[in-house]
């Protein structure tokens, strides 16, 4: 408890006892004997970092994995056999495994470097020196000085306040700040909205409101995106179908052809085994790390791995006016005094007295502040008033020298009055304007300002980010509406929007006129582009609204009036020199403080989201066919006894099915995985996707078995030469599968499937690789065959592509033009 209280607010003195009733002087806060003490003792607040996931986790994740199971059992099968070639896929194991883990162990290096960086450092007082410490350096009973932003990190009890009002919203829903005085309690999580203070620690680690709360949800984990319950779907979906497909190839191979047991094993896996994307979830998890580490390099940290996603499919961006648009740091122009006010020097003596005993003062007063570096000399202030951005004003009260208050014009004037007029003419060329004025009451009177009289107009400079333009440029040329969102008068943020081009930037809406109602609010950002004096709340509503209408917003923000919309926002994206509670509930944070760093961060989004899309279509073609080459060749196995016929054998061996994959599949889905793409992400991933597999998979698997049933027939030919027959009409059409996903082409993928091809051929022209893979294509007739009936199935995949555009509306190119690549000056930088 605090002892010996003073003023009206409860400025604590110099002693606090802490829970074993020892003394702790709250000046100076804890000696290093103390501090040693608690450590030794466990009293610290050590908890695991946020987004972190221990080394151990990532290689338990990677390794026990579904598809990992299923072809774990698959490969015992064939070595049982004795067949240690056709186990090749079984290093399919030691790929999944071992490059998710690289990759996640780089990406967890990246987001643990620029956490360190990124996070709240609060200021504790140790040895009457206030220090600022990592989080996980403060120990019980440390004092922790508050000022408007601050991130509370522990809980604790307050020693000491001035008008300090504490946002608790994050942990209780409640938007309106709680007045907080000596003696009350304070819970992490929550962060200061106005004024200043201290507290001592009284809960740390694991003890803590927002670290029990936060247990679950800080892992560092891929879950919930559409992407990933998308896939995991459709590998439950294949782990069923597995079961009655090995069944059936079993029974055919066993009974039907009476094979022994060895080649029947054999069959089946090789059945089996393409099934599995074994791929697919391995591409996801590299193009996300990759995603993590590309923007890592750009100073940006993703504190939340599915916000990668998220960013692909943002079509809204709102953004404020001061940090983003115009850089943070201002300068004072000049002091446009009153009719009637007060002598200049006065008037300098305020405002240097007003800003030099702000503990934390903003950017706006840091301005002043170096302006006016002359001491007032009227002493301590009586009374303070915290400016805050609901009521857009602060101020002091100095005893004779009188009651003074420094907000925005438009709030504490009369609309009508010339000081008003004079403030809006000059906040029309872009520059901030202030109003300093004397009131009549006190600061911290219950009805402050009281009657303003108005004694000068403070105009600020602020300068437009070199950037900010070709980033405006950037978002609309890829058809990302930018919403412009400031609490500054309207009159000046739609000055700066409009000097930089932004479509309806010269046409500003001052948000006090805003309708209340959500859809006559969506209705008005439907048409407009430019928003000052929005208030916190207003913020989340217009959020709110977007959302309403199917938009996928991304909000950015660097004050504390940000924070709720940055929560409610589908991507919440915070500056890095932003306060520690915005930097704590975004997504993303751009430590470089660049707003130009936004289009690098939502290109690194669609990149990655629009290639695992493209190369799911490959893995789930293979997975298709394979399911319908196996069902119809054990459907035949069991009609063979209905009607008497002979039956047939599975067409392949396991090493078949393994190079049928290398040059279709596995290293062109790589590549194209970490391929340029800036296609917006859509939702409707997995029938959008099946769109493609489906019709492809059933041409392949159908067109195959022909070739194999018609091969088969022509009793001149080995086993051999039957499944060599059925491989290269299934690799042709493969291969038209991969040249349908590149489109549309540039250079580079014409490389691609070229070298693809011609991987092929060398496969089939080798002796060496023709006996050790089991391929002979030396019966003219059969590879006749097979390349006929490769050359109908590519035709009919060609022609389901251009129907199934047809039917869903979709414009399709086959290869890439300028127009295509709208932004390619950031596109291109984007992906270096």
């Amino acid at each position: 408890m605090a002892h010996e209280h003073i003023g009206s607010e409860g400025t604590a003195t110099s002693i606090a006892t802490d829970g074993d009733g020892d003394a702790v002087d709250v000046v100076r806060g804890l000696t290093a004997d103390q501090v040693a003490s608690r450590i030794a003792s466990g009293q610290t607040n050590d908890v695991p970092d946020r987004a972190s996931r221990s080394v151990k986790d990532i290689v338990r994740g990677n390794v026990f994995t579904r598809i990992n199971a299923i072809l774990l059992v698959l490969l015992v099968i064939v070595l049982a056999t004795g067949s240690v070639i056709d186990g090749m896929f079984g290093l399919l194991i030691i790929a999944n495994s071992g490059i998710g883990i690289i990759q996640e162990i780089r990406a967890k290096k990246t987001l643990d470097a620029l956490a360190i960086v990124s996070q709240a450092k609060p200021m504790v007082r140790r040895d009457g020196i206030a220090v600022a410490l990592a989080p996980k350096d403060v120990v019980l009973d440390d004092i922790i000085e508050l000022g408007s932003g601050d991130q509370i990190v522990v809980d604790g009890e307050v020693v000491s306040s001035s008008a300090l009002e504490v946002d608790e919203s994050l942990l209780t829903g409640e938007a309106d700040p709680v007045h907080k005085i000596v003696g009350e309690s304070i819970l992490s999580g929550s962060f200061v909205a106005a004024g200043s203070g201290a507290y001592r620690a009284t809960k740390v680690g694991g003890d803590a409101y927002a670290a029990k709360l936060a247990e679950e949800a800080s892992k560092f984990t891929l879950v919930h995106s559409e992407l990933r319950s998308g896939i995991d779907r459709i590998l439950k979906f294949i782990t069923y179908l597995m079961i009655p497909a090995g069944a059936l190839i079993i029974y055919n191979q066993l009974f039907s052809s009476g094979e022994s047991l060895g080649p029947a094993l054999n069959g089946m896996v090789a059945a089996l085994v393409p099934m599995v994307p074994e791929g697919l979830v391995l591409m996801t998890s590299i193009a996300f790390a990759v995603g993590v580490i590309r923007l890592g390099k750009r100073q940006c940290l993703v504190q939340e791995l599915p916000a990668i996603e998220g960013l692909a499919r943002v079509d809204v961006v709102c953004a404020d006016k001061t940090g983003t648009l115009t850089e943070n740091g201002m300068r004072l122009s000049e002091l446009k005094l009153a009719d009637g006010s007060a002598d200049e020097s006065v008037i300098k003596a305020a405002l240097a007295a007003m800003t030099a005993s702000d503990p934390r003062p903003n950017a706006s007063v840091l301005a002043i502040r170096e302006s006016l570096t002359d001491d007032a000399g009227w002493g301590e202030a009586t009374s303070v008033a915290p400016f805050s951005s609901a009521k857009k004003w602060s101020g002091q009260s100095y005893g004779v020298h009188g009651n003074w208050v420094l907000g925005a014009p438009d709030v504490l004037l009369d609309p009508s009055s010339e000081m008003a007029r004079l403030a809006e003419e000059v906040g029309s060329s872009g520059l901030r304007v202030l109003m300093l004025g004397s009131s009549n009451l006190p600061v911290d009177d219950s009805d402050a300002p009281g009657v303003v009289t108005p004694e000068a107009l403070v105009v600020l400079e602020q300068k437009v980010r070199p950037d900010a333009q070709e980033t405006l440029e950037y978002f609309a040329s890829q058809r990302v509406a930018v919403k412009v969102i400031s609490g500054d008068n309207a009159v000046s943020v739609g000055a700066v929007a409009g000097s930089l081009g932004l479509e309806g930037g010269d046409r500003p809406i001052d948000a006090r006129e805003l309708p209340s109602d959500q859809e006559k609010l969506a209705d008005v950002l439907d048409g407009a582009t430019t928003f000052g004096r929005v208030r916190p709340d207003q913020k989340r509503e217009m959020v709110a609204a977007l959302q309403s209408r199917g938009h996928t917003v991304a909000m950015t923000g660097d004050g504390v009036n940000d924070v709720l919309a940055l929560k409610d926002a589908d991507i919440g994206v915070s500056m890095g020199s932003g306060s520690p509670a915005t930097r704590a509930v975004a997504q993303i944070v751009l430590l470089d403080n660049k707003f130009a760093t936004l289009p690098y961060v939502v290109a690194e989004g669609r990149r990655v989201i629009g290639n695992i899309e493209r190369v799911s279509n490959l893995f789930l073609t293979k997975t298709v066919y394979s399911v319908v080459l196996a069902f119809l060749i054990g459907i035949t196995g069991v009609l063979s006894k209905m009607l008497d016929f002979e039956p047939l054998s599975y067409p392949f061996l396991p090493r078949h099915v393994t190079i049928a994959a290398w040059f279709t599949i596995g290293i062109p889905a790589f590549i194209l995985s970490l391929a340029p793409n800036n296609e917006r992400a859509r939702s409707g991933f997995v029938p959008r996707v099946m769109r493609l597999a489906l019709p492809s998979g059933i041409i392949i698997g159908v067109t195959t078995f022909i070739a194999y049933v018609l091969a088969h027939r022509n009793h001149d030919l080995t086993p051999e030469q039957e499944g060599t027959t059925a491989l290269i009409t299934l690799i042709m059409i493969a291969l038209w599968v991969l040249a349908v996903v590149a489109r549309p082409y540039v250079w580079w993928k014409l490389v691609l499937i070229g070298g693809s091809v011609a991987g092929y051929l060398i496969l089939f022209a080798l002796p060496f690789t023709r006996e050790f893979f089991k391929l002979d294509p030396s019966n003219v007739a059969a590879t006749t065959l097979a390349i006929t009936l490769g050359a109908v199935g590519v035709v009919l995949v060609e022609v389901s592509w251009w129907v199934s555009a047809r039917l869903h509306g979709e414009k399709r190119k086959l290869f890439t033009t300028p127009d295509d690549l709208p932004g390619e000056h950031h596109h291109a930088e984007a992906q270096k």
